[in-house]
């Protein structure tokens, strides 16, 4: 008996989605990821962004800094990055991403999320990680809570944005070291 199309298992948007490191050649695509609306208005982005300071941006990076981007059939819909401090804080990191305007709250963003938590807990050693999120945005909110981050505090009049100021949430994640056996 032959199936029907509807009955065949539906291909989730995860199926298809690839995380990989973010590249010199992800300029323009980055470029127009973060010129979309929906992305600026979550992130600290100004609008009008060119291609030649993303490739700046993309050759300045640190050795323990990580770059992520998440694509579908070659087309970048996300971008992650894990940036880690420096001397007395080397054990913390900066957590912060974006997600293509048609694909937010698709699981896009706790893919990349994921990858750079293990990143950090597997290879890096990292038992902190910070984060600053809009008070507004709480699907973000939402999936950093899942993710295990908690807010530490607001952070009042923090950015100018479409004509006003807004708040915004300082969250992080706690690893606690392995206790002595």
């Amino acid at each position: 008996m032959l199936k029907k199309l509807s009955d065949a298992p539906k291909k989730s948007l995860l199926d298809s989605l690839v995380i990989r490191a973010c590249r010199p050649d992800d300029a323009d695509g980055l470029c127009a990821l973060m010129n979309l609306p929906g992305v600026r208005q979550g992130t600290l982005r100004l609008p009008f962004h060119r291609p030649e300071q993303i490739r700046t941006n993309l050759n300045t990076d640190a050795p323990d800094d990580l770059y992520l981007v998440a694509s579908i059939d070659g087309h970048l819909i996300g971008n992650a990055a894990l940036n880690r401090f420096k001397g007395r804080r080397r054990h913390a990191a900066s957590l912060g991403m974006m997600v293509h305007d048609d694909y937010v709250g698709r699981g896009v963003g706790k893919a990349m999320a994921t990858a750079l938590i293990q990143a950090a807990d597997q290879w890096l050693d990292i038992r902190r990680l910070e984060l600053t999120v809009f008070a507004d945005n709480k699907p973000a909110i939402a999936l950093y809570e899942k993710l295990g981050f908690q807010a530490e505090g607001t952070l009042k009049a923090f950015a100018f944005r479409n004509g006003a100021y807004v708040d915004a949430l300082s969250m992080a994640r706690l690893r606690t070291p392995p206790h002595p056996v």
